[in-house]
C-alpha cells in the first residue's frame, strides 16, 4: 500500500522517527541501525516502508534498503515473530547477514537478538530457509554488502561479549566509518573509543 516515504525529519526517538510529508507528520518505526543515521532535524529522509494493519493497530515501518524491508516482511510471517521483534533482529544485522545466518543455520547468531531465544532461532531457520533461494544470493561470500554485513554482525557480537547491551553496541557502530579496508579488530577498537566518549 505505502511502499516508500520521502520527507523532512522532524524528530528521531528511541524506536521511531517523525517525518513531515506535505501537511502531515508521520510516525515511522524503524530498526536502530536506520534511526542512528537520522541524526539531524530538517534533513531529507527517504525510507522503504511496510504498512502494517491489524485489528487493534496501524503502523508504518521504515528501512534504508528494499532488502531490509523484504527481510522484515519475511520475518513477520514466522509464527511468534511480530514487528517489534523483527525490528530488533534487523537492528543487529542487515538483510544479507540475516539471510546468511538462516542459510548456514547459525542459530547462535540469530539468538544474539534480545527476545530471540533458542526456539525462535530454530523457527526462523525452519520456516524461512526454504523461502530464501533468491534472497540468499544477497548473502553470498562474494557480495560486498554481505561482507560488510558480516563484519558489522561480528563487531556487534564482540561488543556484546564485552558486556555492552545490544543498543549500546548498535549506537557505537553507527558512529564509526564502515570502510572496506578496516579489520574486525580495528572496527572493535573504534567502537570502544566511541563508547568511552558517551
Amino acid at each position: 500500500m505505502i511502499t516508500s516515504i520521502h520527507g523532512t525529519l522532524e524528530a528521531c526517538r528511541t524506536d521511531h522517527a517523525i517525518i513531515r510529508v506535505g501537511g502531515f507528520s508521520i510516525r515511522v518505526f524503524a530498526p536502530s541501525s536506520a534511526l542512528n543515521r537520522l541524526n539531524e532535524a530538517g534533513m531529507d529522509v527517504s525510507l522503504y516502508t511496510h504498512f502494517h494493519m491489524r485489528e487493534d493497530a496501524i503502523a508504518l515501518y521504515g528501512f534504508l534498503s528494499e532488502e531490509d524491508r523484504d527481510a522484515f516482511e519475511q520475518l513477520i510471517t514466522v509464527n511468534g515473530v511480530g514487528p517489534k521483534l523483527a525490528l530488533a533482529v534487523l537492528s543487529l544485522m542487515d538483510a544479507p547477514t540475516l539471510y546468511r545466518a538462516i542459510v548456514d543455520e547459525d542459530k547462535q547468531r540469530l539468538a544474539l537478538t534480545p527476545g530471540v531465544g533458542k526456539r525462535v532461532a530454530e523457527r526462523l531457520v525452519v520456516e524461512l530457509k526454504g523461502k530464501l533461494p533468491a534472497l540468499a544470493a544477497l548473502a553470498g561470500p562474494s557480495g560486498a554488502a554481505g561482507t560488510a554485513g558480516r563484519m558489522r554482525a561480528e563487531v556487534l557480537e564482540a561488543l556484546m561479549g564485552l558486556g555492552y547491551s545490544a543498543a549500546e553496541a548498535q549506537a557505537a557502530l553507527a558512529k564509526i566509518p564502515q570502510d572496506e579496508g578496516t579489520t574486525l579488530e580495528q572496527q572493535v577498537t573504534l567502537a570502544l573509543r566511541a563508547l568511552s566518549r558517551q
